[in-house]
């Protein structure tokens, strides 16, 4: 089993986080598509929300589970 430090658990923690948080924006561009239609710029604000939550998501994920060697100085 690999050993991640403390920053890497940190990190796949966030993700998970950036990923209920693409969810809440996928429901509000829903909401807010059937409201206002497809044409109504708050349909494109959350639309770019859900694309950096996953994006960040997925980043923060692969740090956090990367196996990192060991760079101190013995």
């Amino acid at each position: 089993m690999k050993k991640h430090n403390t920053a890497q658990k940190i990190s796949v923690v966030f993700a998970y986080i950036f990923y209920l948080a693409a969810l809440g924006s996928i429901g509000a561009m829903a909401y807010f598509y059937q409201q206002y239609g497809g044409n109504h710029p708050s349909v494109a604000a959350w639309a770019a929300a859900i694309v950096f939550f996953v994006g960040g998501g997925v980043v923060l994920h692969v740090m956090g589970r990367a196996d990192i060697p060991d760079f101190r100085i013995k």
